[in-house]
């Protein structure tokens, strides 16, 4: 009796020690199940019954005798009639229903999309999701099959290529702005968790999480950014510049033969034509209204010749420099004796500005002589 009992299994359980698999299936050995058998499902699980290759019944968490009453399905499958017991063999699956949260995905390949401020711009993104089997019966059918044991690693990278291919939609989509995606980032999240699950409902997978960890951009476009962000900061440019004069004077004066006297004589023009240009909008006073003398019978003197018409003040050049990889500037010529006296422009410094073809260092522009007087040149090398 005890050999006979050994060849039929009276406890049917699984207790998962791993936190990757998904499916399990309880290893019969050729044994056949007996009716009575215990069946135990633990929160968390789902047992599914196969018959040849059919589904049969699925039991929730909970603990069952098995029986024709509590088999419907496998009863039928089986041919039993009249309440007949018998030891069968069947297939039994264990599914985890848990959330796994594990899971982690990232674009390899940039992202296109189309932002209305900056146009065409190049994303990437990463982060990590949670996935959750809703429905044990068609995750068999659709990705498990006969494994004995399925886990994550088997569905994750399928998993990783659909949300690559459903982030550009979904981001495009949105509608939110490029400076905006931060702060949209848990919208754009709960959007596409809505949208994998869907689009995974015939294999009974769920995505109920779905974080975006961080969207980042090339760096051309991280620097244009930046350089928006500096004008906002600074505000009027022409005040800007006004500012960045008016501190180069005391640099200038307190470093003679450094083009101070230049640099005078152009803050002295440059504020000399802002006088100008703030009266010549002026009305003229108007004098006390006076009886109208006669008419003198003299002759009307004529309009001056437009040779004594001054020409209009030349413009002075704007310069830009190269400081530590960064460029810098426009500067007109008494900021840059600013930037000599600040120790960022010297005879290696690279220069540019409009007409010339490339840039160059400051020892070899001819117009910067003066401003580098008194600049020495590179240490001989050392040894």
């Amino acid at each position: 009796m005890d050999r006979i009992r050994g060849e039929f299994i009276d406890i049917i359980e699984w207790t998962d020690d791993g936190r990757d698999t998904i499916v399990w299936r309880f290893p019969r050995y050729g044994n056949e199940i007996k009716m009575g058998a215990r069946l135990v499902v633990r929160e968390s699980q789902v047992a599914v019954f196969v018959n040849e290759g059919r589904l049969a019944d699925v039991y929730q968490p909970g603990t069952y005798t098995l029986s024709t009453q509590n088999m419907p399905v496998l009863s039928t499958l089986k041919g039993w009639k009249h309440g007949f017991e018998s030891p069968f063999k069947a297939e039994v699956y264990f599914v985890t229903t848990r959330q796994f949260t594990d899971f982690k995905w990232g674009t390899q390949n940039p992202v296109i999309l189309r932002d209305a401020e900056f146009g065409m711009v190049r994303v990437r993104a990463f982060g990590t999701f949670a996935a959750k089997v809703v429905d044990a019966a068609a995750l068999l059918r659709e990705l498990v099959g006969t494994d004995p044991q399925f886990r994550t690693e088997e569905v994750g990278e399928h998993l990783r290529q659909l949300i690559v291919s459903k982030l550009g939609s979904a981001l495009g989509a949105s509608g939110v702005p490029l400076l905006d995606l931060a702060a949209r980032q848990d919208g754009i999240g709960q959007q596409l968790a809505g949208t994998l699950t869907q689009e995974l409902s015939g294999t009974g997978i769920a995505i109920p999480r779905f974080y975006i960890e961080n969207i980042s951009v090339p760096p051309e476009v991280e620097a244009a950014i930046d350089t928006r962000s500096r004008m906002a900061i600074t505000g009027n440019l022409d005040d800007y510049a006004k500012l960045q004069a008016a501190d180069a004077i005391p640099i200038a004066a307190a470093n003679p033969g450094t083009g101070g006297d230049a640099l005078g004589l152009g803050v002295g023009m440059a504020l000399g034509q802002r006088i100008v240009q703030s009266t010549s909008g002026a009305a003229a006073p108007q004098a006390p209204a006076q009886p109208a003398p006669a008419p003198a019978a003299t002759p009307v003197p004529a309009a001056p010749a437009a040779a004594d018409v001054p020409p209009p003040l030349p413009t002075a050049p704007r310069w830009f420099i190269a400081v530590g990889g960064q460029q810098q500037g426009p500067y007109d010529e008494s900021a840059l004796a600013g930037q000599v006296a600040a120790g960022n422009l010297t005879r290696t410094t690279l220069v540019w500005r409009s007409g010339q073809a490339a840039w160059q260092p400051a020892d070899q522009v001819p117009e910067l002589a003066s401003l580098l007087a008194d600049v020495p040149p590179p240490l001989p090398p050392q040894g």
